[in-house]
């Protein structure tokens, strides 16, 4: 059996697939602490860019702070490697709250959607 959040990402999955083949996915992971953000291309299977709140730079701060300075890590990290252009892929996660502080933070660190 599949779950239920499971089928939630493969659909999500599928229509971006079907809009935008020839760019990379900005994904997103959310846990209860942290926050991952991957540049993943597809077409070669392998990630270009990744930032996440772990990383030890990262000062302990309020979640939603961490996601805006994890969505312009990945901003800056991903233009950095030739990716200005991405398919925004949420995931399992409802398009508000820290996951789209992730994404607006990275919109305004250059990246597009």
């Amino acid at each position: 059996m599949i779950r239920r959040d499971q089928k939630r990402t493969n659909r999500v999955r599928f229509k971006l697939k079907k809009v935008a083949t020839d760019k990379p996915r900005l994904t997103v992971f959310r846990s209860a602490k942290n926050i991952y953000a991957q540049v993943i291309d597809d077409s070669k299977r392998v990630t270009l860019a990744s930032a996440s709140s772990v990383e030890k730079n990262i000062e302990k701060k309020p979640k939603k702070e961490l996601s805006e300075i994890v969505g312009k890590l990945i901003a800056e990290r991903s233009i950095k490697v030739g990716c200005n252009e991405v398919y925004f892929d949420r995931g399992k996660y409802k398009y508000h709250g820290r996951v789209k502080q992730l994404a607006e933070s990275a919109k305004s660190g250059g990246l597009k959607f």
